[in-house]
């Protein structure tokens, strides 16, 4: 197993436990303590765990994996559910990409549609997400949008008053979120509040919004509100979605397609 390999599997593990031990992870990835002891050592540098006597706890209240350790987590579906949403996208739409997983594949997905090739522009992309931006900005048939603001480490998105000013500007037909969470009665969520305050920006400057999210993600919530439920109008997710769960979604108005 490659060293990030194993760091991302040790940060999951630590999401979902709140602590670990040095010998219980060793022995769930198959490795040295020596070997474990120097990753959580490694890892404590970069401010992504807590060192502890004999292993390591998660790092804040609102904790949340750098965006680079959550790329392979549910990648199929997320790969789905990004094509899923690229269809639906009409050519010469702007559209507004938050940061995160899910909407790095749906701009990767919106690259490679064939439609999208040629045009004057293609679509209009309006992201406060670096690696996006990024990405399709080699794609001269796309008019990239790019706020400004401060950059965080963990999603590669710009936030704070510098890129609200370029969104209260602006109008898009559609926002695509990348969320933390989404729940019917606490809506879509972020795990930071200042990524939050921006994504609601980014909805209220859209004719009408997407959540791009997991079955994981769903019935969940996270620290800081993005916007009510009721401001959703669809939500795509993946086929491992309960029935009872769509149909709580479908209830409150929104239009649920899995993929």
């Amino acid at each position: 197993m490659s060293r990030d390999a194993r760091w991302q599997a040790l940060l999951e593990l630590l999401v979902d436990r709140g602590r670990l031990d040095v010998e219980e992870a060793a022995t769930e990835l198959g490795v040295s303590a020596a070997t474990i002891r120097r990753d959580f050592d490694q890892l404590a540098e970069q401010q992504m765990l807590v060192r502890t006597r004999g292993g390591a706890v998660v790092h804040g209240v609102s904790y949340e994996l750098p965006l680079r350790y959550k790329s392979a987590r549910q990648a199929s579906e997320k790969q789905r559910i990004a094509k899923a949403v690229a269809d639906a996208i009409a050519p010469g739409e702007a559209v507004g990409l938050t940061g995160g997983t899910t909407t790095t594949e749906v701009a990767r997905a919106l690259a490679v549609r064939p439609e999208l090739a040629s045009g004057s522009p293609a679509l209009t992309i309006v992201t406060n997400a670096l690696n996006i931006a990024n990405e399709l900005a080699v794609r001269p048939q796309f008019k990239i949008v790019v706020t400004g603001g401060v950059a965080r480490p963990q999603s590669y998105e710009l936030t704070g008053p510098l890129a609200g000013g370029v969104l209260s500007q602006i109008t898009m037909d559609v926002a695509v979120l990348g969320v933390g969470a989404f729940d019917v009665v606490h809506g879509a969520t972020a795990h930071d509040e200042d990524e939050a305050a921006i994504n609601r920006l980014l909805c209220e400057s859209a004719t009408r919004v997407v959540v791009a999210a997991d079955a994981t993600k769903l019935g969940r919530r996270a620290f800081a509100r993005i916007c009510e439920t009721e401001r959703v109008d669809t939500l795509v997710t993946d086929t491992a979605v309960s029935e009872e769960m769509a149909a709580r979604f479908r209830d409150a108005g929104v239009s649920v397609v899995t993929a």
